[in-house]
């Protein structure tokens, strides 16, 4: 970046220099010949006036020597024939000079002594008669001096007529300079002739010194400027102590050094920026990164070496009450002593945290990211610790991070507000993944257990079911299956609350564990409803197995909150494989017949199938496969719809479609006819039928919001599904955007492939999908992963026990989260009050369902109006 800033003005400057060395060089050479020529010709006219002045003062001379000679003559009373000799004396050295000098006799003169042959006066002349004062006047290369001569007192004696004073006569010389002059000029000339090449030497030399200076102070700025190639140059070039040369060339670094020092302040270099972007992208949360973080922060450590010396990176956490390890990661591999330097100094930070600081007991482990080198031993006051904290009451986690450098590098404003950025995200994450590893492990353990009692929960007894019938079948054996009821349950709850009620039913669990075979497997189904699978067990084990768990609780009391003793008894149904059926669903009906066929008999009792039971249920069995032809046969299939509520706006933007088959004994729910369809084969066929009933009401009411409607996974096999689905939509002119198609969580595990491609075509023709019963699987993580859902609906065996269980309420956070992340909206079913409501609310989840909300209705329009 300083390059992409210095580079244009040093070309510049560069060019400028160019500029400047021409320019230099021509006005040196300009101003030596003008100086040449100027000192000619002041030098030249200095001479002609002074040889001007000169040959004034000469003529001075001469006219005074000649009237002085005058004024002797006469004093001796000269003859004409001596008078004519001094003239002629005077005109014999004109000839030997360049002086001429005539003298002009006056009229007093010529009244005493007569005129004479004399030249013509000229008004000078006449003027110097008149004024008596001296006339000096240069014409053309003559000069002129005229004097007068006055009469002086001892003239008088022989001018009688005249007076003192008198001007008796006039001196003129006449001095012709022209020659002289003309000699000068050319002596001159052939002296400037030999002197001209001297200024072309001078400007050279002047120049040739002056381009040096220039070019030497050019070429320090330059220099200087260039040595930036990155910020990072701007730390170590110097400028304080340097001078340019010239006092302009100063300012301009004076500028530079100003601009270095607040570029220094706030610029950061390229390559910095591009590591900091690439450690974000680093620490995307992903499933491999909750699993493999420790890698992810070693390789961070590595990038961050390469454009700054860092020697370790550390984190702690604390989530709820569990406190984490202490991770250092160093880069090289440590020696024991700096190991422990450096351990003392965090130690010391942590001490000084508000959270951590009665953190006695502190397990450490060492994580090196480069085992190949040794790290230099380190000193104390080498070693500078930046760190950052955060902790948050909800969730309650609390953690430091913190990064080792080089002490000088700690003081870097720029690689400081890196290194801050790289702590404030790596705290961000290790905490996120703190917190979802905790949440996880949770969600793993209680997507298999029931978390009022740690049973496990109906979605692993359908798969151990599953598993013991396959053993059973590879192995020849026989195993039962009780299902356990609670008698009057219901009046427990309503008599003393449902907090007292989950007390009773965790405390009938631990009883009736307890009177369980090693290797049983018990669970609670739902409600106040357990089953047990005896692996090994005939009708007489059953029989001593059920006999044992009725007498474990025969002696259970709980003393209610009014003090009241409440006692309650089970009644207990069971069949056995193969003897009763060969498939798990068949198997759990006749055991459930015959627990329901306890509680007619009185309640408090076992009951086993006798072969009246078996051919009772087979009869009812076939009565349903009547029912589901006939309903297939003559469409009597019945949407209900139950109203979705937006938790943010409180309007009713969706409904969820059941399914129910009208009987002359009453209405069958989906539940209990649902699997006796998908045995038959029909399902596919059960669900046409329903979305064209869906559709041809959608269209009659003129309902504008969106529908959720549930597939049968046996439905995906169908070829011809899909595309009469959208003839569906075509005819009865649907908007596909408003249709969203869901599945249980349990069926996706089971057709993961064929689901995956349905839900992609699904997608592409513009419908919606979702996952139901969210949470009760143990893939979550997976399906949001790797499907492209657009809902999620939260299971609601979480959702109704997350104001009892601080658990199941991490649970459904944790799930709202991870929805959230994804940008997939959440909907909370089983929504059965409002302080469920304001729970949904308060977690920030989309939608919420149940029968709070509102009960299931065949009739849209009423239902939609009633909402409203």
């Amino acid at each position: 970046m300083p390059n992409n800033i210095f580079l244009p003005r040093i070309g510049r400057l560069l060019k400028t220099q160019d500029r400047l060395k021409s320019f230099v060089c021509v006005v040196v050479l300009v101003s030596s010949i003008l100086s040449f020529y100027t000192a000619y010709f002041i030098v030249s006219s200095t001479y002609q006036r002074s040889f001007v002045k000169n040959t004034h003062e000469i003529s001075d001379a001469i006219s005074q020597q000649v009237i002085n000679s005058m004024l002797q003559f006469m004093e001796k009373g000269w003859t004409r024939k001596e008078l004519n000799e001094f003239f002629n004396s005077i005109k014999d050295r004109q000839a030997r000079f360049p002086y001429k000098v005539e003298i002009f006799r006056g009229e007093a003169v010529e009244k005493d002594y007569g005129k004479i042959e004399q030249p013509g006066m000229g008004s000078n002349i006449v003027d110097v008669f008149k004024t008596g004062d001296t006339i000096t006047f240069k014409r053309d290369t003559l000069l002129f001096n005229i004097y007068p001569i006055k009469a002086a007192g001892r003239c008088l004696s022989c001018h009688v007529n005249a007076k003192s004073g008198d001007v008796m006569g006039v001196l003129r010389v006449q001095q012709d300079i022209g020659p002289v002059i003309a000699q000068v000029k050319k002596k001159f000339f052939t002296l400037f002739l030999i002197l001209s090449p001297m200024p072309f030497v001078m400007a050279g030399l002047i120049a040739l010194f002056v381009n040096r200076r220039i070019r030497s102070s050019t070429v320090f700025l330059r220099d200087k400027i260039t040595s930036v190639n990155k910020v990072r140059d701007l730390t170590s070039i110097s400028l304080d102590e340097e001078h340019a040369g010239f006092a302009e060339f100063d300012e301009i670094l004076n500028e530079v050094r100003s601009f270095v020092s607040r570029m220094r302040d706030v610029a950061v270099d390229r390559e910095i920026l591009e590591f900091e972007i690439k450690v974000l992208e680093k620490f995307i949360i992903t499933s491999e990164v909750v699993r493999d973080w420790k890698e992810h922060v070693k390789n961070i450590l590595i990038e961050i070496n390469k454009v700054m010396k860092a020697y370790a990176l550390f984190s702690i956490f604390q989530v709820d009450e569990e406190l984490y390890d202490l991770e250092i990661f160093w880069r090289n591999k440590p020696s024991d002593i700096t190991q422990k330097k450096f351990e003392n100094i965090i130690k010391q930070k942590i001490k000084d945290s508000i959270r951590f600081g009665n953190a006695n007991e502190i397990n450490i482990i060492h994580n090196i990211a480069d085992p190949c080198k040794n790290l230099l031993e380190l000193e104390e006051k080498d070693m500078d610790l930046l760190t950052k904290s955060l902790f948050l009451e909800t969730p309650r986690i609390g953690g430091v991070v913190g990064i080792g450098v080089q002490s000088e590098l700690a003081h870097d404003n720029i690689r400081s507000l890196v290194i801050d950025g790289i702590l404030t995200t790596l705290l961000n994450v290790i905490g996120s993944i703190k917190a979802i590893y905790k949440y996880t492990k949770d969600l793993e353990f209680y997507a298999t257990r029931d978390p009022l009692t740690n049973l496990y929960n109906q979605r692993v007894f359908w798969e151990m079911m599953g598993y013991e019938i396959g053993r059973a079948q590879r192995n020849v054996y026989k195993f039962s299956l009780l299902v356990l009821d609670l008698d009057n349950f219901k009046n427990i709850n309503d008599s003393y609350g449902h907090v007292f009620g989950d007390n009773f039913l965790a405390e009938f669990a631990v009883r009736v564990r307890g009177a369980l075979r090693q290797g049983d497997i018990f669970a609670r189904y739902g409600g106040d409803e357990f089953v047990a699978v005896l692996p090994e067990a005939d009708e007489t084990q059953a029989f001593v197995v059920a006999s044992r768990a009725m007498e474990s609780i025969k002696d259970l009391y709980l003393s209610a909150p009014d003090g009241t003793q409440v006692k309650a008894t089970v009644s207990i149904g069971a069949a056995v494989y193969p003897d009763h059926a060969d498939n798990a669903k068949d198997l759990f009906i006749f055991a459930d017949n015959m627990m329901y066929k306890a509680k007619s008999l009185g309640r408090n009792r076992i009951s086993i199938a006798t072969h009246e039971d078996i051919l009772e249920v087979f009869k009812a069995l076939s009565e349903k496969t009547l029912i589901v032809s006939n309903a297939i046969e003559e469409k009597k299939l019945m949407p209900y719809f139950q109203p979705v509520l937006n938790t943010a706006t409180g309007d009713i933007e969706c409904h969820e479609v059941f399914s129910r088959i009208v009987t002359d004994k009453g209405i069958l729910t989906a539940g209990e006819f649902i699997d006796l369809a998908e045995r038959l084969g029909a399902a596919g066929k059960l669900d046409l039928i329903l979305i064209e009933k869906v559709f041809e009401i959608v269209q009659n009411t003129g309902y504008k919001g969106n529908i959720f409607i549930n597939l049968s996974t046996k439905s995906l096999i169908i070829a011809e599904f899909l595309p009469r689905i959208l003839k569906l939509t075509n005819k009865y002119a649907i908007d596909r955007s408003k249709i969203i198609f869901e599945t249980t969580e349990k069926d996706t595990l089971k057709n993961i492939t064929l689901l995956e491609k349905f839900i992609d075509n699904l997608k592409f023709e513009g419908f919606k999908f979702a996952i139901d019963d969210f949470g009760t699987g143990f893939s979550c993580f997976y399906y949001v992963k790797r499907f492209p859902l657009d809902y999620v609906k939260i299971s609601g065996e979480f959702i109704r026990s997350m104001l009892r269980s601080s658990k199941d309420l991490a649970i459904v956070k944790t799930m709202t989260m991870l929805a959230r992340e994804f940008n997939i909206k959440t909907v909370a079913e089983h929504v059965e009050n409002k302080d469920i409501l304001d729970a949904v609310r308060a977690l920030g989840i989309d939608y919420a369902q149940g029968v709070y909300i509102g009960s299931p209705l065949p009739d849209l329009a009423k239902k939609s109006e009633e909402q409203k």
